[in-house]
């Protein structure tokens, strides 16, 4: 007995850390002038952070009312802090290059380190919060955070990137408060008033029993609420300025963690309904959206002159591959989803690190301006390409897996959708190759500067893609298995 009271301890000051250490070390950062001390300081907490996440593997504290770890969220915690790990080391070389050019002062830094971690304690909180008015808050203040991080460079560019994100931000974020009431409505005849309606563990006890009127009308409010902070055609327009003005670190941020952190919100909402015997399919609302994403974005790809904004466009479109498969349902559809997840998040982070130096070592963000980096940059350039093959989708990388999933799973339940997501697929391929031929490859075009750039974060990444492509775990098949079911229809 004793050993049980031990372990549960344990695992409970383990959650509790994870969203203890980066809202103190904000406070730290927040009050340090030194930037290098700063920076050090950001990667070790955000690194602390990532080791306590891995013991929850192990040992998983039990639900409380306002915190909860189970199967759904125990890999996006995981992932959340490995890639804010990654993007931390990689943000420390990058931004030391922008004080040194001119671009951020001391006093941006300060507050730039310290907003990185209250962005990480956001997206942790809005992962473990086992109540759906606390995951509200946890997710607009994600969504605060980063719109001051967006403007921080103080140019009328990034002020105006700042404002759309902040307007249609809180335009999809009230969507969502409305739908989170509704739900809260819903539940009140089965679950009682109080916290207990409002815990995800009560809701998905009550769930059968919960007003299918109200639950289906929630969900629309949900969906395009939550689908504005993912990214969703055609609530989409903050997204690609937002990366084009901000810091790459938080681009990396942005597509590799926050959009997943809002697409699991509406997951959390889909195993509500697809508990409720009496309410509507979510399915077929997740696949126009995703659908309407996938091919807009493809198209779109073909017409953007900044790299920045094109894998803004890129990141739209994986998206909108993700929810379609969940859209559509099922096991095998909702495991390649996750799997999806996963691979865009690692992938499209390590693209961002790239482009990051390239964008430095250019002094510009002009795909015309940029050519041969093979040959200029040759790390960069290579590590570039290896990115936009995986993001691609190309064999025996992770993302061709989860995409031929996706594919087969729609060919076997509804053949007709699946012909314009292949072609959608295979357009946004050709764009991605056609924009990587000139940036790559030919002679170097224009001025090319040394950078202090940090490859382990971009070559950790793509060598984790190449890897599960090649071979999954047993344990990590067995974990998007089990969440595949609980995610049903």
């Amino acid at each position: 007995m004793n050993e049980i009271i031990r372990v549960v301890t344990a695992a409970d000051l383990a959650l509790a850390a994870i969203l203890a250490i980066p809202l103190l070390t904000a406070a730290v950062l927040a009050l340090l002038p030194h930037y290098r001390a700063g920076a050090r300081i950001n990667v070790a907490a955000a690194g602390v952070t990532l080791l306590v996440a891995l013991s929850l593997i192990a040992h998983r504290p039990d639900a409380g009312r306002y915190l909860l770890v189970d199967d759904l969220n125990i890999a996006l915690i995981v992932l959340t802090t490995f890639i804010g790990f990654t993007t931390s080391a990689f943000s420390a070389s990058y931004i030391a290059h922008e004080l040194e050019i001119g671009r951020l002062t001391p006093v941006h830094l300060r507050f730039y380190h310290a907003m990185y971690q209250v962005l990480m304690f956001a997206m942790n909180l809005a992962l473990v919060a086992n109540n759906i008015g606390l995951m509200w808050v946890a997710i607009e203040l994600a969504t605060l955070t980063t719109v001051l991080m967006v403007g921080i460079y103080r140019t009328h560019e990034a002020l105006e990137a700042a404002w759309k994100y902040f307007i249609l931000g809180s335009v999809g974020i009230a969507l969502a408060l409305y739908g989170t009431i509704l739900v809260y409505q819903a539940a009140l005849p089965s679950a009682g008033e109080g916290l207990d309606a409002m815990a995800w563990t009560a809701l998905m006890r009550a769930a059968p029993g919960l007003d299918p009127a109200l639950l289906n009308l929630a969900f629309v409010f949900l969906l395009l609420g939550y689908g504005t902070k993912v990214g969703l055609a055609p609530l989409h327009a903050w997204l690609p300025d937002a990366h084009a003005e901000g810091p790459t670190p938080i681009s990396a941020v942005l597509s590799g963690l926050l959009l997943n952190v809002a697409l699991y919100a509406v997951l959390r909402f889909k195993m509500l309904l697809t508990a409720n015997a009496g309410a509507l399919a979510p399915g077929p609302l997740m696949i126009a959206m995703g659908l309407v994403s996938v091919m807009f974005a493809a198209f779109m790809l073909y017409r953007r002159r900044d790299i920045k904004r094109m894998f803004a466009y890129s990141s739209i479109e994986h998206m909108g591959i993700i929810t379609f498969a969940f859209g559509m349902g099922g096991p095998l559809a909702n495991f390649a989803g996750l799997l999806h997840m996963a691979m865009h998040s690692l992938t499209k982070s390590a693209i961002f690190f790239a482009v990051g130096h390239v964008a430095q070592a250019k002094g510009t963000q002009k795909i015309a301006e940029i050519r041969g980096l093979t040959e200029s940059h040759p790390i960069l350039g290579w590590g570039l390409v290896m990115g936009v093959v995986a993001i691609a989708g190309m064999p025996p990388l992770g993302i061709f897996m989860s995409e031929f999933l996706v594919v087969s799973s729609t060919f076997a339940r509804a053949p007709l959708l699946a012909v314009p997501l292949v072609l959608a697929l295979l357009v946004g391929c050709g764009a991605l190759f056609l924009r990587l031929h000139s940036v790559a490859f030919g002679p170097p075009v224009g001025h090319s500067e040394p950078v202090g750039a940090s490859y382990a974060p971009m070559f950790a990444h793509l060598i984790l893609v190449l890897v599960a492509g090649i071979y999954l775990p047993g344990p990590l098949v067995h974990w998007f298995q089990n969440v595949a079911q609980l995610l049903g229809r």
